[in-house]
Formats: structure tokens, C-alpha cells, sequence
């Protein structure tokens, strides 16, 4: 169940893959020559910027010392340039929204508006919203499994899947923190941050997805299961941080894992006399339409919302759904192994 919410992950990925590389707004003559201009004054209109009065080593080119940005304020990492891209395509986009011309995409996104700093903050607020909940469903499962069902004699959980879900919990956890810090400021190293948890949370709710549906439960046999899949999306991630971040390739490396655990939950619902079951097909149904909105890509209304941060908000429901589906099966597989020792 917990896999089948990254195959929502991995469906955004691959058409995000397809947005990016050139734009109309880029190609945009106007655009352009505000950007030359820019680069060379440090200003765009009246507004100036005071990371163009620097170096790429930040020494002031002209003016003293103190001009410098407070180390408190460099967290966000604007420079000269993409100050400049910002300003140039505000200034653009009022000047197209004036003449009835629709938003177009800059550099594979579209014309968002900065709120404190925060590139995407629609998608950063849902971003952590999903943490927020993520965490809710994890301390619920936690209390429910120590402190109402009863426990093992050497005082462990009857739940034969607790340290997966653990582990799952922390991973999902770091996977929402990273995009919400890649959604507020996209750069090269946000970006791969944010690539390499969700390519970790998607491998590792893939081994869960296979130990959960075929039931495994002898130690060897898991680790015979999880080991090749470990070792995979080690060297994957690797590849992605220290060799090439390669859209292509992760798109099929998530989208392989993504597919696979969809067609296993979906068959294991339907053969299943599990008591939750209905609530995977709930998720399932429920992730497909999100994806529609990744499909219909349109542009953000006030500069804030658009489709990919409605896809944002679609996980939080559905995590609920799936943290609720972990505590059924906690409570069914408890009651089972109970009746077997009577």
C-alpha cells in the first residue's frame, strides 16, 4: 500500500522530464534583451539587485564590504542571474497579461510568484503538509502497536512488518523535508536531494510492496528479496549524484518500480479477503486521478497554484488512506497470529 503512493511520485517525475529543456518565454526576444540588460546594470526597471555588485567568490566588484547579503538571507541562493530570470519574466508576463496573452513556461516552469523568498510556496506548504501528516500516521501506528494490541513476551509487536513500516515512515518523512526545500529553491544540489529520497522511498516501498503481498516473512527470504533491490538503487542514486543526473533514466528506473507495485497491490486486493482491502482500491483509484493532473498541466492561478502543487495536495488524503490501511493490517494480522496461539 505505501508503495503504490510513490507510483504517483514516479508518474510526476516522468512528465516533469518532458517540461524541462527550452520554453516559449525563453526564446522571447523581449525576455531577452531585459536579461542582457539586466546582467550588465543589475537591474531590471527601477529594482536593482545587490548580488549583481559581486563576484562569482563574492568580492564586491564596486561599492564596500558591508553591501554583502546577511549570512541569515544567502540560505536561499539567489544570485545575479536567476534574480535577473525572475524580475525579467514578472516583468514580461505583466506585460503579456496586459496585451491578453496567456502565462507561458521560462526555463521548463511557469511564471510563479516568490512569497518570502519561496519559489513554489503552494507546492512547498503541501509539501509540508504531507511531512506533517506522514509523521501523524507514523506515531498513531507506533502508539497502536505498543500501547493497545498486546505484545510479544519479549515485549515486541505481534505485527510481523512493524520494522518495514518504520522504516518506510522515515523514509517518506525525508522525501516530503527534500521537496519542500527543492520546491522553495530549485538548484542543482536541491534537486538531486530531492531525486535521490524519492528514488529511496520508491525502492524501499518496492521491497515492502513484495514482502507484504507475498507474505514473507522468514528473515533469509528477505533478505534474499531486498538485498539485489538495495544494491540497485544504491548504485542508482550514486550514479544520479556523482555521475550524471540523468532525467531519462530515473524516469524509467521509477516508473519500472512504480508500474510493478501497482500491478502487485492491485492483484493482491483482488484475490485477498483482507477487511482493508477496499482501501486499496480506494488509493489506486484515488492516485490514477491525481496523475490526471500532471497531465493537464496549466498555469499556476495568482502565480501560486498550479497543476503540480494540486498533485501535492492530492497525496494528503491519500496518505491518510494508506497510514489507515497500515493500522488495519496491523490490527488484522495481530488478531490472526492471537487466534492461532489459542
Amino acid at each position: 500500500m505505501g508503495g503504490s503512493n510513490l507510483i504517483l511520485l514516479s508518474f510526476a517525475l516522468c512528465f516533469l522530464v518532458t517540461s524541462l529543456g527550452a520554453s516559449e518565454g525563453d526564446a522571447d526576444p523581449i525576455y531577452k534583451v531585459c536579461l542582457e540588460e539586466c546582467e550588465k546594470s543589475g537591474c531590471v526597471g527601477g529594482k536593482c539587485f545587490q548580488h549583481c555588485n559581486f563576484s562569482s567568490d563574492g568580492k564586491p566588484i564596486d561599492g564596500p564590504w558591508y553591501l554583502q547579503e546577511p549570512l541569515y538571507q544567502k540560505w536561499k541562493q539567489w544570485d545575479c542571474g536567476s534574480d535577473c530570470r525572475y524580475h525579467c519574466m514578472v516583468a514580461r508576463e505583466e506585460e503579456r497579461r496586459k496585451l491578453g496573452g496567456k502565462p507561458v513556461k521560462y526555463h521548463g516552469k511557469w511564471p510563479f510568484k516568490r512569497v518570502y523568498a519561496i519559489q513554489e510556496p503552494a507546492a512547498v506548504a503541501f509539501s509540508a503538509i504531507s511531512l506533517a501528516l506522514q509523521f501523524h500516521g507514523w506515531i498513531t501506528f507506533f502508539i497502536l502497536l505498543n500501547y493497545k494490541f498486546p505484545l510479544r513476551p519479549d515485549k515486541r509487536p505481534y505485527y510481523e512488518y512493524t520494522g518495514l513500516w518504520h522504516i518506510y515512515a522515515i523514509l517518506a518523512m525525508n522525501f516530503w523535508f527534500w521537496s519542500a526545500v527543492c520546491h522553495s529553491r530549485d538548484f542543482e544540489l536541491t534537486e538531486k536531494l530531492d531525486y535521490s529520497a524519492a528514488v529511496a522511498l520508491i525502492g524501499f516501498s518496492f521491497i515492502l510492496t513484495i514482502l507484504r503481498a507475498f507474505n514473507v516473512r522468514d528473515e533469509a527470504s528477505r533478505v534474499m528479496v531486498a538485498a539485489p533491490l538495495i544494491a540497485f538503487v544504491t548504485t542508482h542514486i550514486l550514479y544520479l549524484n556523482f555521475y550524471k543526473l540523468d532525467y531519462g533514466l530515473n524516469m524509467k528506473v521509477c516508473m519500472v518500480m512504480g508500474v510493478a507495485q501497482l500491478l502487485i497491490w492491485g492483484i493482491w486486493a483482488s484475490v485477498t479477503s483482507h477487511p482493508a482491502r477496499w482501501k486499496v482500491w480506494l488509493f489506486n483509484v484515488g492516485g490514477t486521478l491525481a496523475v490526471l493532473l500532471e497531465v493537464y498541466d496549466f498555469p499556476p492561478y495568482k502565480g501560486i497554484l498550479d497543476a503540480h502543487a494540486l498533485w501535492h495536495a492530492a497525496n494528503i488524503p491519500l496518505a491518510y488512506v494508506c497510514w489507515s490501511f497500515v493500522r488495519d493490517d496491523a490490527e488484522f494480522r495481530t488478531l490472526t497470529l492471537l487466534k492461532k496461539m489459542k
